[in-house]
C-alpha cells in the first residue's frame, strides 16, 4: 500500500495556515532538505484547490525563469498531481487532474494502487483534515517554526475523539524549527490520577 503523508509548516500553536512573515525567516537549507526529502518520498501531490491554484501560480513561471529554484519547479511539474475540487477546472499545469468521486474513495483507491509509490500532501488543511478523520494519513510532517502565530487557520480541527500519535522521528534544525514525523498509533489504556499518582513530585 503507498503511503499517505502529509507536510505541513505549523507555527507552536498549531498553525498550519502559513503567514510568509513568520515562515521565511526560519527557512534554510536545512528545512530545504526536508522538505526535498518529502517530495522524493511520493510520486503522487495531492492537493486542495487552494493549494494547487497557488502553486500553479508560482512554479510554472519559476520553471520558466531558469533561476535556483527551476529544478524544484520542474520536479513539481513533471509529478502526477492530483487535485480535489468540487468544480470542474481547466488546468494549464501539466499533469494535473480532477480526483475522481468521493475523496476519501479515491484516496483509498490510490492507496491500493500498485503503481503508486506514495502521496504528498503539501499544505491543503482542509484535505488533510478528512483523511485524518477518515483514518488514511500514514505519517504527519511537521516543521514546527519556534513563533507562535495566534491566528490562522489550524491543523487539527475539533471532534469528538482524539487523535493518538507516535514520534517516528525528530530532528531539531540551528533556527529552532523541529522536525517531527507523526505516525498514528492506537489510544493507549485508560488511566487517571490514582494510577499515576505515585508518580508525583514529592513535598519538601
Amino acid at each position: 500500500m503507498a503511503k499517505v503523508i502529509s507536510t505541513l509548516f505549523i507555527s507552536a500553536d498549531g498553525v498550519a495556515e502559513i503567514d510568509p512573515d513568520w515562515h521565511f525567516p526560519y527557512f534554510d537549507e536545512n528545512m530545504g532538505r526536508a522538505v526535498t526529502e518529502d517530495y522524493e518520498a511520493a510520486d503522487v501531490l495531492l492537493i486542495g484547490r487552494e493549494t494547487y491554484d497557488s502553486f500553479a501560480g508560482a512554479w510554472p513561471d519559476r520553471e520558466a525563469a531558469g533561476g535556483e529554484d527551476a529544478p524544484f519547479a520542474k520536479q513539481l511539474g513533471d509529478v502526477r498531481k492530483v487535485v480535489v475540487s468540487r468544480q470542474a477546472l481547466d488546468f494549464s499545469w501539466r499533469n494535473s487532474e480532477l480526483i475522481k468521486g468521493d475523496l476519501v474513495d479515491a484516496v483509498a483507491a490510490l492507496k491500493a494502487d500498485p503503481g503508486v509509490r506514495g502521496i504528498l500532501i503539501p499544505g491543503s488543511i482542509s484535505v488533510v483534515q478528512q483523511l485524518l478523520a477518515a483514518g488514511l494519513v500514514d505519517e504527519l510532517r511537521l516543521l514546527v517554526h519556534p513563533v507562535a502565530a495566534r491566528k490562522g487557520r489550524k491543523l487539527f480541527d475539533e471532534g469528538d475523539s482524539a487523535y493518538h500519535l507516535r514520534v517516528v522521528a525528530t530532528e531539531t534544525f540551528p533556527t529552532g524549527v523541529l522536525r517531527v514525523i507523526y505516525a498514528p498509533a492506537p489510544a493507549p489504556a485508560p488511566t487517571g490520577y490514582d494510577d499515576v499518582k505515585d508518580q508525583v513530585p514529592a513535598g519538601n
